[in-house]
């Protein structure tokens, strides 16, 4: 992540580290899940999740639904079909985390209704960076430009409901601990840090710095506060 804005915008090098920055959050989150739980559940949850993903991303870039009407646009390799294989594994790299981060910021008020909703919130925080980033580099493109940076309020809708059903599918195939864990809850800290500086230094969009930054880095700290307290 800290090597992408030093390389040349839309080129070759970004998008061989875009590869690199997705299959290693993948990597760390399975990981790290696969010691806070079985080696069996994370499998089953990155089939899961990676499946389930990669159909609404299916659907959305062929019918508009949940999303709004988007195409990839081949720079991604490799794709089942017309999505991108980085895509469901972005996913899973992430939701985990955000579950995570949401289950810590609750405390004792966490139930699974609230992490569903507050997981769902999380992680669609995150695509406040992601989705600007990726289009500016030409990932994808929308058919309708909307005015966040050239992205729709649909997609951030649509975001939400692919969230929440991600998020049930946690509960169900990674059931929380009375504890988030203190390492996933670091991974997606660490993201909303780094995204906040790289656009607010490096990528010289402010606007996205604070929007995204403020979606994201106060849920990390109440969330890292919450978790010192319990300890």
């Amino acid at each position: 992540m800290i090597a992408t804005p030093l390389c040349r915008p839309t080129g070759r090098a970004r998008r061989h580290l875009a590869t690199v920055v997705v299959t290693s959050l993948a990597a760390t989150t399975g990981g790290r899940a696969a010691r806070r739980w079985t080696l069996r559940q994370v499998i089953e949850t990155v089939l899961a999740v990676g499946t389930g993903t990669a159909a609404a991303e299916w659907i959305g870039s062929t019918t508009g639904f949940p999303f709004g009407r988007y195409r990839y646009t081949g720079a991604l390799q490799p794709t089942v079909g017309p999505v991108p294989l980085l895509v469901p594994a972005a996913w899973f790299a992430m939701a985990v985390p955000a579950r995570e981060t949401a289950h810590a910021a609750l405390g004792t008020a966490s139930t699974p209704a609230r992490r569903l909703g507050l997981g769902a919130v999380a992680l669609t925080a995150w695509d406040l960076f992601l989705d600007p980033q990726m289009v500016g580099e030409g990932y994808w493109q929308w058919r309708r430009p909307g005015r966040y940076r050239g992205i729709p309020l649909s997609n951030y809708l649509g975001w939400l409901l692919v969230s929440a059903a991600v998020m049930a599918c946690l509960e169900r195939l990674l059931p929380p601990d009375s504890d988030a864990d203190g390492s996933l809850v670091g991974e997606y800290t660490a993201i909303g840090v780094l995204e906040t500086v790289g656009f607010a230094r490096y990528f010289a969009d402010p606007l996205v710095a604070v929007v995204g930054g403020s979606a994201m880095v106060p849920l990390s700290i109440v969330a890292l506060v919450n978790r010192r307290k319990r300890r």
